[in-house]
């Protein structure tokens, strides 16, 4: 899995290298000892001297052996010396410790999400996908592989993320995706989007996965493959279009309630499964939901998956329904307590 900048990572670079250098200097200290007679501070002394390129004399003349020892030590040296210094000059003077402490929070603060949403690819759909899961209060933790999107993630200090192929299971497994409530998959390429969906449905068969399609075709691809929805903007986009032609103020009218910021009013989804028996032997007007909570019931999901607006008055509500509410936030509320009252 490829991370922006590891915590771990970088640290390891630079234990790598001293681990190189300590050997080095452990070779030529044996070197200068068994070759030319070193005491063990005389050979160390040199082979530091020799390894740092610093200049000073030697100890004591060196042979001809012991010429051609410290050149091959040189050679040795000077790439596993200059990795070290080039290592820890990139941590301290360009900020990549301060980058890699960052990572190392978002990570500790992605391993304790429970009940969020992965989003897959952070370009102008995964974006607009972020910024109304944000409007909406929902955790939400980005996936995506390219270095110039991840930079301008790191630039929001609130978001999560996790750098990698979305269509990975180590990548996935680091999103926390067995514990996820759902998964939008936004990449450009239709069969990127369909492996990542295959990969999270199998990891998680209970995921709600939202897919965006760019081909006509890939929409029963990505069905067939584990997506509940799939999204095609093309299509959204040309009927938005002719829909603004045809009845323009519908349209704004219905975008105003969803897309709406103040949240002054809004259409929300009601499960049931919490509702008395009482009430589930009441009809919608016997309930008298209007008058009680003045939220606006504007139809309703059966367990069959039939949708049913502007529900009759006679009709009686199932448990196992699920409501479409239109209100503002007091109303909402005063609507579940009516629907759950004994």
């Amino acid at each position: 899995m490829k991370q922006s900048v590891s915590y771990l990572d970088n640290f390891r670079t630079i234990v790598y290298g001293l681990v190189a250098l300590f050997l080095i200097v452990l070779m030529g200290s044996v070197g200068f000892m068994a070759i030319e007679k070193y005491a063990f501070i005389d050979a160390l002394y040199m082979t530091v001297i020799t390894v740092s390129t610093v200049g000073f004399r030697e100890v004591f003349p060196l042979s001809d052996a012991g010429k051609l020892f410290t050149v091959v030590l040189i050679i040795f040296s000077l790439g596993s010396f200059g990795y070290v210094i080039t290592s820890v000059t990139r941590l301290v003077v360009e900020g990549a410790l301060r980058q890699s402490y960052k990572q190392y929070k978002v990570n500790k603060k992605i391993v304790k999400l429970e009940d969020h949403i992965i989003v897959c690819g952070y370009g102008r759909n995964g974006y607009q996908a972020c910024i109304e899961l944000k409007e909406h209060g929902e955790k939400f933790v980005i996936v995506d592989k390219r270095d110039n999107v991840v930079t301008r993630i790191l630039k929001d200090p609130d978001l999560l993320y996790v750098q990698g192929d979305a269509s990975s299971e180590d990548v996935l497994d680091a999103a926390q995706i067995r514990r996820a409530k759902a998964l939008i998959t936004a990449l450009p390429s239709d069969a990127d989007n369909i492996f990542v969906v295959l990969t999270a449905r199998e990891m998680n068969p209970k995921l709600k996965i939202i897919s965006r399609a760019s081909q006509f075709r890939s929409d029963i691809k990505l069905r067939h493959a584990g997506a509940n929805n799939v999204i095609m903007p093309d299509r959204i986009g040309g009927q938005r279009m002719a829909k603004l032609v045809t009845q323009p103020d519908v349209v704004e009218f219905v975008e105003y309630i969803l897309l709406q910021k103040s949240k002054e009013v809004k259409l929300i989804e009601v499960e049931c499964n919490a509702m008395s028996a009482q009430s589930a032997d009441k009809t919608i007007l016997e309930m008298n939901l209007r008058k009680k909570t003045g939220a606006n019931l504007m139809g309703l999901k059966t367990p069959e998956g039939t949708y049913i607006y502007n529900p009759s008055p006679l009709l009686k509500i199932s448990p196992r329904d699920k409501l479409f509410v239109l209100g503002t936030d007091e109303q909402i509320e005063k609507f579940m307590e009516v629907l759950t009252e004994k």
